[in-house]
């Protein structure tokens, strides 16, 4: 490997982790320390605001720790900063060890945070032009907007926050769907199991209409009046559509 390559890979090493590995040869500590500082804080600043409640109920002393952490496990599959966020979820996935003082809910609150960012710069809806806006949503094959997102989790990320925490996960799953109006404005809607399940039946087949969803959802339930299930299929079917979690009927 040629010098400068080697020079280069001790600079990194020494950014991401000042501590264990050794400043490069020739570099002063008082330059090499404006750099270590630099990239730290830029890290430091891009994750608490991606994960603002996450940060507001971590002590600064493990926000810090579990930063340097992230830095020094994790290697970014991208140089985006929008993508930061994505990164860091993977790392709580996949690479951080399991801590004592963690909260037992990070993973599932980093996601929750994540998802706002992740809707809000989703260019997924510019291919979605051949459908038609005011198709009959029952007997039509509703199309979910692709910026919105069919979240479940055991925990209620939603309310998560310095006055709420929970030690225990909910008995019932909680379900959101975080989506994009006609403004481009985020909004997060808690949804039941059967919205949750309509959504998902559509999402897994495209071909399948509202009516054909509704009845699944009818029999799944062994309704004693599947019509019943039906007729509030039609009015959840509209209200979605009303927010724009479904853009209306594929063609």
């Amino acid at each position: 490997m040629p010098a400068f390559q080697r020079q280069q890979l001790a600079f990194t090493a020494h950014i991401r982790d000042p501590q264990h590995a050794p400043r490069p040869d020739g570099i002063g500590a008082r330059r090499m320390n404006v750099y270590v500082e630099l990239f730290f804080n830029n890290i430091d600043d891009q994750l608490a605001s991606n994960f603002p409640v996450l940060r507001q109920i971590t002590s600064d002393e493990r926000w810090e720790t579990m930063v340097r952490d992230f830095m020094v496990r994790h290697r970014s599959t991208t140089p985006l900063f929008t993508e930061v966020g994505l990164e860091f979820v993977d790392y709580l996935q996949n690479e951080r060890e399991p801590h004592a003082d963690d909260w037992p809910f990070m993973l599932e609150l980093a996601h929750y945070e994540y998802v706002e960012l992740a809707v809000a710069i989703s260019t997924d809806d510019e291919d979605t032009d051949d459908h038609d806006p005011n198709g009959d949503l029952l007997s039509g094959r509703p199309l979910i907007a692709p910026t919105a997102w069919n979240l479940s989790y055991y925990w209620p990320v939603h309310q998560i926050g310095p006055d709420f925490l929970p030690d225990q996960p909910s008995p019932d799953a909680t379900h959101l769907v975080v989506y994009r109006d006609r403004l481009d404005d985020v909004h997060f809607l808690q949804i039941n199991a059967v919205t949750q399940r309509l959504l998902q039946l559509l999402k897994e087949d495209p071909q399948r209409t509202g009516l054909d969803a509704m009845k699944a959802i009818a029999e799944e339930l062994a309704h004693p009046d599947p019509q019943r299930v039906i007729d509030g299929g039609r009015q959840l079917l509209d209200d979605l559509h009303q927010r724009n979690v479904i853009l209306g009927t594929r063609r």
